[in-house]
């Protein structure tokens, strides 16, 4: 590993428990900085109202550091909605939002949108579907943005909580993680390499830096934030937060293997020189006990820096 890669990963790379939310709403008066967490759902209607919930009391009727806590509905078929509305959350279903842009599916379009719905100059960025977790997340993520003001994006990082009977415990990320992410760094931004979880959903930025990126409609959002910071800022602009344990609802290989074409896709939009992605990703199912072949297109479309959309409207 480069010195350089070293060198940031003692000097940003923290725990969350060196950011007790005491010390961190003295910080945030003396800014006089609002905090938007931004949750998107889709279809979690069993574990959002605790997500929502949790948040809730911890952080903004314990202690009063959250100013809003915002959960943008991608188009739920369940009643997640409903849930997250009942734990007290303020609700936006996606395609509600500035519906004369369009909607698209996929968790970049509900980060963008959230854009327009909330006030916060800091945003966290919490995933719907966590069962193991805590509301130390959104103060680990904000630990860093609020004692650096040159930290421009925060990353969390975690054990991974395995399905295996033995109970056993990982740092490593995901399977696209570690099949695609981390290879793409390794090989064309290896400055990056000391980063844990490139992709990992629990995040915090500062406003005016995530209004001015194009974003990918897609799961593609997390990589693309992470190379466009560093592009633009540098290392030091980057911290990472290791915030203890973590469990979720894990997708479908095939689910899986649709989210890495979409990371190729955006970095290969991100390298020098860029040629043109294809479309489809091929693959096969088997079905009556034969494979047969299936084709699904890749998400490929980015929204414009949002600051330009709220200038036209």
């Amino acid at each position: 590993m480069q010195d350089d890669v070293k060198t940031w990963l003692r000097q940003r790379t923290s725990h969350w428990q060196d950011w007790p939310p005491e010390r961190l709403l003295a910080a945030k008066r003396a800014a006089g900085t609002q905090i938007s967490v931004v949750i998107p759902a889709r279809n979690e209607e069993r574990t959002v109202g605790r997500v929502v919930g949790a948040l809730r009391q911890a952080l903004l009727t314990a202690t009063p550091l959250v100013d809003e806590i915002v959960v943008v509905d991608s188009d739920s078929t369940d009643g997640t909605a409903r849930s997250a509305e009942r734990a007290g959350a303020v609700v936006h279903r996606a395609r509600d939002i500035a519906p004369a842009l369009g909607s698209y599916p996929g968790k970049g379009e509900a980060l963008w949108k959230s854009l327009l719905v909330t006030r916060g100059e800091l945003l966290v960025f919490v995933d719907a579907d966590l069962t193991r977790w805590g509301p130390h997340f959104v103060t680990g993520l904000l630990g860093p943005l609020l004692a650096d003001s040159q930290t421009q994006l925060v990353k969390g990082f975690y054990e991974r909580v395995k399905t295996e009977r033995d109970g056993s415990t990982s740092t490593e990320g995901g399977r696209v993680t570690e099949l695609v992410a981390r290879p793409l760094l390794s090989l064309w931004w290896p400055q990056l390499a000391g980063v844990v979880q490139p992709l990992a959903g629990e995040w915090a930025i500062r406003r005016d830096l995530m209004e001015s990126l194009s974003i990918p409609v897609g799961y593609g959002v997390e990589l693309s934030t992470l190379l466009d910071t560093f592009s633009r800022f540098g290392l030091g602009a980057l911290a990472q937060v290791d915030l203890g344990s973590r469990a979720h609802h894990h997708q479908a290989d095939h689910d899986l293997a649709l989210m890495a074409a979409e990371l190729l896709v955006v970095a290969e939009a991100r390298r020098e020189h860029p040629e043109p992605p294809g479309q489809l990703l091929h693959q096969f199912v088997r079905e009556d006990g034969a494979a047969r072949p299936r084709s699904r297109a890749i998400p490929s479309h980015e929204r414009p820096p949002a600051s330009t959309v709220k200038a036209a409207r």
